[in-house]
């Protein structure tokens, strides 16, 4: 792919300075990014462990009462489809609760202590 953009000059640095590796710890240290994992941890974990349950019961469920998932609802759908369709749909509720959360309580906190670490390089 070919650009207009002269090449970049010999010796001069394109890229903005970096933190030390100090500055990094003292970060990881700080109370500012122990709130930012726990808003994190607070909220990924016990969705992973709600998902991965619920997951685990479907296959369960299909492996072991074959009769209950087998049970028709309307015409050919069956409890099984259902529960597989709904597998998708916590899926996608699940990334857009995560995106919501994220947007409103982790990227403010994690924009915040990369201004500083950018300011302080």
């Amino acid at each position: 792919m070919a650009t207009d953009a002269p090449p970049p000059e010999a010796g001069v640095e394109s890229r903005p300075a970096q933190p030390s590796t100090q500055a990094f710890v003292a970060e990881q240290q700080s109370a500012e990014f122990a709130e930012l994992r726990r808003a994190h941890r607070s909220f990924a974990f016990p969705l992973t462990i709600a998902f991965i349950t619920w997951y685990l019961l479907y296959v369960l469920l299909s492996n072991y009462a074959g009769g209950f998932m087998g049970t028709k609802l309307i015409g050919n759908i069956n409890v099984a489809f259902v529960f597989g369709l709904a597998q998708f749909l916590t899926t996608f509720l699940i990334a857009w609760f995560y995106s919501r959360h994220a947007t409103a309580r982790l990227d403010p906190k994690a924009e915040a202590i990369k201004s500083r670490m950018e300011a302080d390089a």
